[in-house]
């Protein structure tokens, strides 16, 4: 009998895996290949950072302060701020791939008449999130404001990352 019950102690032990074992999944939106996640299921076991939002650096040093063309328009904003972001990681162990959640604040640009530069922001975005070497889709929201703390800016973007 004691032989039975140690075998079953193993055999339930072996069935179950360790929290920390499981996987981030990322759940795609059905019928599209837009590069953002439907969903993001963090298992037990990970621990949340959050970066705080970040903005771009200066592009541009001897345009006057506060234009937008010191820091570039809304495609060269993003990829400054995602190198950022992506420095900031790198300096704490993490890297984009372990971001799971976006939160984007884009500024209507003054060139098209106040309307966001969402195709300048994708363009960026696509060269850092579901590439071939960073497959990894967080889930994203976009959201246009009035303006940030600086009147040049035109995005600022705020991070979730996990680690095992």
């Amino acid at each position: 009998m004691r032989k039975h019950l140690i075998a079953l102690c193993l055999c339930t032990a072996a069935s179950i895996s360790p929290a920390g074992a499981q996987d981030v999944v990322r759940h795609r939106n059905p019928g599209s290949n837009f590069p953002i996640a439907m969903a993001v299921e963090v298992p037990p076991g990970f621990t949340t950072v959050m970066l705080s939002g970040m903005v771009p650096a200066v592009a541009n040093s001897n345009d006057p302060p506060g234009s937008p063309d010191r820091f570039g328009n809304t495609r060269t904003q993003t990829a400054s701020v995602l190198s950022r972001i992506e420095a900031s990681l790198k300096s704490i162990g993490l890297t984009l791939g372990d971001v799971v959640r976006m939160q984007v604040f884009l500024v209507g640009d003054p060139v098209m008449d106040g309307q966001i530069d969402f195709e300048g922001f994708m363009a960026a975005y696509s060269e850092h999130f579901g590439t071939a070497t960073q497959p990894n889709l967080p889930a994203r929201s976009v959201v246009k404001v009035a303006g940030l703390v600086n009147r040049g800016w035109l995005v600022e973007i705020e991070v979730t990352a996990v680690r095992r």
